[in-house]
């Protein structure tokens, strides 16, 4: 079968617009290539910030993770999530906007190994992350969801 990555892209954006998590971290997909994922988060005061008003790490935890995931995703395999590590180096301002780009680093059968990077508006890292991803299947194009 042939894989069809604007059919994959399509149904990624379809599959986050539609999930409450996603929807409620605003993240949105803003890049993706083979191996490789963009995901943006704002920070906003009502929605996520820790007590001391800066951008909450479980927060930056879920951009990271999400992006991660994607960037397996567009090497058609749907994944779960094994273990994740992240250090964050800074804070997140609210009022800016965060950005993860996470590239796919090793692509097994059973596993998959990416790096997460995430900035700021001003291109400075805020927390870096690897993940390990367990392959559930993968992606097939039997065109009933286009």
């Amino acid at each position: 079968m042939n894989f069809d990555e604007a059919w994959l892209k399509k149904y990624l954006e379809d599959r986050c617009s539609h999930n409450p998590f996603v929807n409620l971290l605003e993240l949105k997909i803003t890049c993706m290539q083979r191996g490789k994922a963009c995901i943006s988060m704002p920070v906003t005061k009502d929605k996520h910030v820790n007590l001391f008003g800066f951008a909450h790490g479980g927060a930056i935890a879920t951009l990271a993770d999400t992006a991660m995931g994607v960037a397996c995703a567009t090497m058609q395999n749907m994944v779960v999530t094994l273990e994740m590590n992240l250090n964050f180096i800074r804070s997140g301002k609210p009022g800016s906007e965060l950005v993860c780009v996470a590239e796919v680093i090793h692509a097994g059968k059973s596993t998959m190994v990416v790096d997460g990077t995430v900035y700021d508006v001003e291109d400075k890292i805020i927390a870096k992350s690897r993940g390990t991803f367990f392959v559930q299947g993968q992606f097939i194009n039997d065109n009933k969801d286009c």
